[in-house]
């Protein structure tokens, strides 16, 4: 009896690891691609799993998606890649909470060669070719959407500025150190300087960029007295820092000929928004031009009443089906590169789209 139990086990664990697959395919014979990220509950990320599924139904391949419980929970991420890589998968997506928590990870990885792509922030800093592509948005070219749609609406007021009357347009920016807030402001900054230069009356000489020095390039435009671009980081990322540092340059905005201004991230929106009686004040108070970043209730609410002229939004659904599909290319030996999932500018005429709703998490 105890000897038929014994065998009855055997055969069980041995099921178990022909279904983990010693060479990355489940046991229906599909290759196993293991998908972790930086969470689960978030709507943004059910998103990102949405977009990883069907493309693993696309590719004919199986997937596993999973997350710590919160962005803060590192060793529980890193205890899910670790589960991950016992299964052997064949590629591996990840998004790291933690790039020095998973160092051991991506050398064995490299070592074993399965290919390791990153998606969403990715893997920062990682060890050289231990990451072989990136799916992600270019904030750059997100927040140089933003700097377009402004210019569309303030070229008039732009065209008109003087020296004796010149006009400002600002770019908030939560922090100066987290590289997809530093891409976002200068995104922003050049793209609007950009078209100041070449699709207005006006040149790069008449262009002034002043503020926080992280977001001020060397050899950009300083001396010019017609257009003022103002890089604004609050005190810190706290609600209230962020509220005090618009209350700040509200109080100028009508001395300061201020056309608006770029939210670029769903913290700064949240100051605007509570230094501005929920946005109640835009438009009337402050005749002022506002775009922000991502979604969240308020901001979207700011958007449907066109308090916000719009909002940028990035594509979590790309994000995950792109991330998938570069590393089905990089198990079957396929040169591949970083994706740019895109970005999708949202206002209270196209928000409830089939094509934009699904993007506009809380």
């Amino acid at each position: 009896m105890k000897k038929g139990i014994l065998i009855l086990f055997a055969l069980v664990m041995a099921a178990s690891f022909a279904f983990a697959g010693g060479d990355g395919e489940s046991g229906g014979g599909k290759p196993y691609i293991a998908v972790v990220s930086k969470g689960e509950q978030h709507d943004f990320w059910q998103q990102v799993r949405r977009g990883s599924v069907d493309a693993a139904k696309a590719l004919n391949v199986d997937v596993t998606f999973e997350g710590p419980p919160t962005e803060s929970d590192v060793q529980i991420q890193v205890e899910m890649l670790n589960n991950a890589m016992a299964k052997n998968p064949v590629a591996i997506a990840l998004a790291a909470l933690n790039t020095t928590a998973v160092i051991d990870q991506l050398s064995e990885l490299k070592s074993k060669g399965i290919p390791v792509v990153g998606f969403d922030s990715g893997v920062p800093e990682a060890p050289e070719g231990s990451i072989v592509a990136n799916a992600s948005t270019s904030n750059a070219a997100a927040a140089g959407l933003a700097a377009e749609e402004m210019f569309k609406v303030i070229k008039g007021k732009i065209e008109a500025a003087t020296e004796a009357s010149p006009v400002k347009i600002i770019s908030m920016s939560q922090d100066a150190t987290g590289e997809s807030n530093l891409s976002r402001g200068k995104g922003f900054r050049d793209k609007m300087i950009e078209l100041i230069d070449s699709q207005s009356m006006l040149s790069m000489a008449d262009i002034a960029v002043i503020g926080n020095p992280a977001y001020i390039a060397a050899d950009g435009p300083k001396n010019g007295k017609k257009v003022i671009i103002e890089m604004v980081v609050p005190a810190s990322a706290d609600n209230t820092d962020a509220a005090a540092a618009v209350s700040a340059f509200l109080n100028k905005a009508a001395q300061d000929n201020l056309l608006g201004v770029f939210c670029s991230n769903e913290s700064t929106a949240k100051g605007m928004l509570a230094a501005t009686n929920d946005g109640a004040d835009l438009g009337s108070k402050y005749k002022i031009v506002v775009i922000g970043f991502d979604a969240g209730a308020g901001q979207k609410n700011a958007v449907r009443k066109k308090m916000f002229l719009g909002s940028i939004t990035q594509d979590p659904y790309q994000i995950g089906y792109k991330a998938v599909e570069l590393a089905f290319k990089a198990y079957k030996g396929e040169s591949v590169s970083d994706v740019d999932t895109g970005a999708k500018f949202y206002t209270a005429a196209n928000m409830d789209d089939p094509a934009i709703a699904p993007l506009l998490y809380d």
